[in-house]
């Protein structure tokens, strides 16, 4: 079941709000391919923790 506007993975719930939209984001991408909930939604979180590892710009000033 894909992710949206507010629903997410309940492992997300703690993640700040620009986190978890770029996991959710990727993690629906994985579904969509894999089927995998449980894999989707690991990926998504490590996935998104690298992008704004290499992408600190695009991370809001007052979520850092």
């Amino acid at each position: 079941m894909p992710w949206y506007n507010g629903y997410y993975p309940p492992s997300y719930k703690n993640q700040p709000k620009y986190l978890r939209e770029k996991a959710v984001e990727i993690a629906n991408e994985i579904l969509g391919e894999s089927g995998d909930e449980g894999i989707a939604i690991a990926t998504g979180l490590k996935r998104a923790r690298q992008y704004f590892e290499e992408h600190p710009e695009e991370k809001p000033e007052s979520e850092n």
